[in-house]
């Protein structure tokens, strides 16, 4: 491979230099020569997203871009609000709603005091019931925390709760006073979630922009589509779609389009991605500002953000990593420039006490995990603090084209509705979810805790926990496999087991071993290591184990060298399924009843293979 010097390179320094040591390190990882090597090497460490888009390993100056206009300036991407007060930062978000509406007013008041700053509250069924909402608001600074509702077809009632409680509210600039109705039929239907149908939602934006309060009343929820699986371009390019919607029926209504932009807010998921995070909060300001320009109207097109912390991301399984990814996504958030960020507790997944922790206190890691963000370290300080990174402002870029396209696509089928009701929105976004599960089956994609690094040392769920099979998560085929051991763990008192058998020393098998081990776990399977085994000993190891699956771990050169006579001997034992952790080339040569029953490899399915081994195992769907 010709190395390029840095004139070859442009104009970065060193560049070349880099990459020549690019290759090295890919060469000796690859076991080749440098020469073997493509002329740009860095490429292989480069990344396809789930859009298509490429992530480099490296951002230059070549890759820079023209620089944005200032927060709070058309296209916003930078920020909405170019004013925002910088010791606040963002607002810090908290669901509210128990059925008891004094004892969820206790809870706003003392999340308030205690570094909330933005209220969601659920209202009517399985929230507080309608008529008790002034109850439920009782003693809230409208003017200092913004207010959400979550009311699903009991909208148009809580509205007029909320109107009647502002009505008897005395502050000197009441459109100081922020409140989000968060009417969302069109992302609703897509979802299969109840709430106010469109003409509904319509009825409440003419009211709304009557109010003298800052009230929109329409939320174009994101998350609908995210949860359902979609990409960041899929699930900004549907919302957008479903923005273009109500803006036609809200001005086919009668509204100004100036009006009819300022009633729409968007809600979208915070990834533990926290690159993809920040590009896509500011990519989706880009298209909306776009959207408002075309429609003549440029000056209304920085609607609001929330950002919600992912519900797909969360896992049941050791949960308390969960925290690790709400952080992550309350960071991109924040710098991605949402206005509002709301973080679920790291038990979002599991039935209320499943950790035997109290709410109180799930809820308390949720605030404080922004407020460390906030108060100790200052992220809202500084407004786009990525802005002019190469790195960000090209993936913003690519990630606002992609998005636009998937727009453009739904719009050429004849709107969101339309799209919706051919199936073609689903379709694309089930397309997408099908490439991720496969990448997580294979375990191409991490979900530390469930298809990597498991801990089945950790207490087992509960039957109501294991019940919770219509959630949607992106480990959720492997955490069904754990409900499965769990259960077989309750009716027999230990889990599903298979037996390691290391062959040579250490040095040779401790790779394999671990994978193995941290592979069988992944499907709730139980691994016994008795430790580097001669082929005379294997007896001795299953009789002491009492397994009937057993697992050859070792170097491709032992494995010619003695897993014909170890298969033999495992067989021998009364093992009735023999693997052997490695490809199957590296027992080309053997054949018979010496050949192993299967093959753990990297890249496998392993959702596929562990179901299977389960079953002979003794622990069906």
């Amino acid at each position: 491979m010709p190395i390029a010097s840095d004139s070859d390179a442009g104009p970065v320094p060193g560049y070349a230099a880099w990459r020549k040591g690019v290759a090295g390190v890919l060469a000796k990882a690859r076991r080749v020569e440098v020469s073997e090597l493509p002329d740009e090497p860095e490429k292989l460490l480069a990344v396809t997203t789930y859009d298509g888009l490429t992530v480099n390993p490296l951002y230059t100056r070549r890759d820079e871009l023209p620089e944005q206009p200032l927060p709070g300036e058309f296209p916003f991407v930078r920020g909405g609000d170019g004013t925002r007060d910088v010791h606040r930062g963002w607002y810090v978000g908290a669901r509210f709603g128990g059925t008891d509406a004094a004892e969820t007013n206790r809870e706003v008041l003392f999340g308030l005091e205690n570094g909330v700053s933005a209220v969601w509250l659920r209202v009517g069924d399985g929230g507080v019931p309608v008529a008790q909402l002034p109850a439920a608001l009782s003693g809230l600074l409208f003017e200092l925390a913004p207010l959400t509702l979550d009311a699903g077809p009991a909208l148009a009632e809580a509205a007029q709760q909320v109107y009647a409680a502002l009505d008897a509210y005395r502050v000197d600039e009441r459109a100081d006073i922020r409140i989000q109705l968060g009417a969302t039929p069109l992302t609703s239907l897509f979802a299969g979630t109840p709430a106010i149908d469109l003409d509904g939602a319509i009825t409440l934006a003419r009211a709304a922009v009557a109010r003298p309060e800052s009230v929109r009343a329409i939320t174009v929820c994101g998350l609908a589509f995210h949860e359902a699986g979609a990409s960041d371009a899929e699930e900004i390019g549907a919302a957008v779609a479903a923005g273009l919607e109500y803006l036609r029926a809200l001005t086919h209504a009668g509204a100004d389009i100036a009006d009819a932009l300022r009633q729409l807010e968007f809600r979208f998921a915070a990834t533990d991605d926290q690159f993809a995070t920040i590009a896509k909060f500011r990519a989706a300001r880009r298209l909306w500002a776009r959207v408002a320009e075309v429609c003549g109207a440029p000056a209304f097109g920085n609607a609001p953000q929330q950002a919600v912390t992912s519900p797909a991301m969360m896992t049941q399984r050791d949960p308390w990593v969960n925290m690790l990814r709400t952080t992550l996504a309350a960071f991109g958030a924040g710098v991605g420039g949402a206005d509002i960020v709301t973080v679920l507790p790291f038990d979002h997944a599991l039935p209320a006490g499943e950790l035997e922790v109290s709410k109180a206190f799930s809820e308390r890691m949720a605030r404080n995990t922004q407020l460390l963000l906030l108060e100790e370290s200052h992220l809202g300080h500084v407004q786009d603090p990525g802005a002019g990174s190469w790195y960000v402002e090209a993936l913003t870029a690519e990630l606002a084209a992609k998005a636009w396209d998937f727009m453009r696509e739904l719009e050429a089928a004849g709107g969101y509705l339309a799209a919706l009701e051919s199936g073609l929105l689903a379709r694309r976004v089930g397309e997408t979810k099908a490439r991720r599960d496969t990448d997580v089956a294979h375990r191409k994609s991490a979900v530390t805790g469930v298809n990597e690094f498991p801990n089945l040392a950790e207490q087992p769920l509960s039957e109501a926990a294991r019940a919770m099979t219509s959630r949607t998560s992106y480990g959720a085929a492997f955490e069904a496999l754990r409900n499965r051991s769990d259960a077989y763990l309750a009716a027999h008192g230990a889990r599903p087991r298979a037996l390691l058998v290391p062959l040579g020393p250490v040095a040779e098998h401790n790779v394999r071993v671990t994978f193995t081990a941290n592979l069988l776990a992944s499907g709730g399977i139980e691994t016994i290591n008795p430790g580097a085994l001669a082929v005379d000993g294997i007896g001795t190891a299953v009789a002491e184990s009492g397994v009937a699956l057993a697992v050859l771990c070792g170097s491709d050169n032992r494995y010619g060298a003695e897993a014909g006579a170890a298969v033999d001997a495992l067989r021998a034992a009364g093992v009735t399924t023999v693997l052997l952790a490695g490809p199957e080339k590296a027992v080309a040569d053997t054949s018979g009843a010496q050949r192993p029953d299967g093959f753990l490899t990297a890249r496998m399915d392993a959702v596929t293979a562990l179901s299977g081994l389960l079953e002979k195992l003794g622990a069906p769907a």
